[in-house]
């Protein structure tokens, strides 16, 4: 019914508003043009609080939607995969190890226990050289213009990659998954791409861009640029963490890395960098409500086309949540406001009803106190007041 209310609807309906495929052809033909135009107008909407002179910038990890990647679960889907192609193009397999693949998978079993440890590596290494093996085997028997042909590419990329190879592939339905340390305790390794949040120091997101795994510091020229194109200025300072470490200024404005003070700083301007750099850490709730309230701890959207809409999709939404809570704030002091003077005005209009005077007298009477019992004039309700006691 909410979904059906919001489209316009005017009866209720038994099935949903629209397809769900119809969100994606729009996400499509909007582009990312299309969607920092909302960022824009999310900016747009918070006012002043959007104009601020400095801008605290930081990165995170936005992790795609693929499972903790092993080579193990690879290799066993470029095999299913293999025979899925084979299925689709009526090419009968020479083998389809399909009885070999379950006794190896019960052989990988308890790989922990000293005694299954060498079985379970042979095992290993057997499920490689089968998925090979398909792979080669499907590119004898497929036509040169069939569209598999880049699939099978990416098998063999997958099958000949090394431990420590760079751009290795982490997912085969997400191959430009990237694999980034931020250094944390808790989570060693994430799977994604790198997004720059920029926020001001009232709180308001203003810039929000996504990255493969660039440095932290040649992130921050294309973050200051959207800032500028978004919000109509360049920001003063940039305030940032020592990843950003390099970068001391950019075009107009001047990055600010923690560091000690130097001996030429007076201590007022060493105070004022000490709260910049304190207000820093402020940003950091905000990415995390960005990952817990606004979808951008899990990225669903496919490929790097997905990964930069949504960033900017989960900066729009936190603008315009942020926007609605002080809009509701706004009313429920007005209404505090007008149940207090109703209950003055009560409580004022009862003893002169109980004195029985006369209607002349009753109303010159209550017409000063109206104008005395309004105790909650403030500049910021001057049309209310006037609405009320005009």
């Amino acid at each position: 019914m909410y979904f059906q209310y919001m489209c316009g609807e005017v009866r209720i309906a038994a099935g949903a508003p629209c397809e769900a495929s119809e969100l994606v052809y729009f996400r499509k033909r909007i582009g990312e043009s299309g969607i920092e135009l909302i960022l824009k107008e999310s900016i747009r909407i918070n006012q002043d609080d959007a104009q601020d002179d400095d801008v605290i910038v930081d990165t995170t990890v936005q992790e795609k939607n693929i499972t903790f990647p092993t080579d193990d679960k690879m290799f066993k889907k470029i095999i299913r995969a293999c025979w899925k192609i084979a299925s689709i193009n009526g090419i009968k397999l020479r083998q389809s190890y399909k009885k070999t693949l379950k006794k190896l998978s019960l052989n990988q079993r308890f790989r922990t226990n000293p005694r299954n440890s060498s079985k379970a590596r042979k095992a290993d290494r057997r499920i490689k050289v089968i998925a090979g093996r398909l792979v080669r085997e499907l590119e004898r028997h497929l036509k040169p213009e069939n569209k598999d042909f880049k699939r099978l590419d990416l098998f063999k990329k997958a099958l000949a990659q090394k431990r420590n190879d760079r751009d290795k592939i982490y997912s085969l339905h997400e191959p430009h998954t990237k694999c980034i340390s931020k250094g944390k305790e808790h989570k060693k390794y994430e799977f994604g791409n790198k997004a720059s949040i920029a926020k001001t120091i009232s709180g308001v997101i203003v810039g929000a861009l996504g990255f493969r795994n660039e440095f932290d510091g040649h992130t921050l020229k294309p973050a200051l640029e959207q800032v500028a194109k978004l919000t109509g200025k360049q920001p003063k300072h940039a305030i940032v963490d020592r990843g950003y470490r390099g970068t001391h200024q950019i075009g107009e404005t001047t990055v600010l890395i923690p560091k000690p003070p130097t001996k030429n700083q007076s201590k007022y301007m060493s105070q004022k960098l000490r709260e910049k750099h304190r207000s820093r850490a402020g940003i950091e709730p905000v990415i995390g409500h960005l990952k817990q309230d606004h979808r951008l701890s899990r990225n669903f959207y496919k490929g790097i086309f997905g990964d930069n809409i949504n960033v900017m999709l989960a900066a729009a939404a936190f603008n315009f949540k942020r926007m609605m809570n002080l809009w509701k704030s706004s009313f429920g002091l007005i209404l505090r406001v007008l149940l207090r003077y109703i209950q003055a005005e009560i409580g004022a209009i009862k003893p002169i009803i109980s004195a029985q005077l006369s209607p002349k007298l009753l109303t010159e009477r209550f017409e000063n106190i109206k104008l005395q019992n309004w105790p909650f004039y403030k500049p910021e309700f001057g049309r209310f007041n006037e609405l009320i006691l005009g």
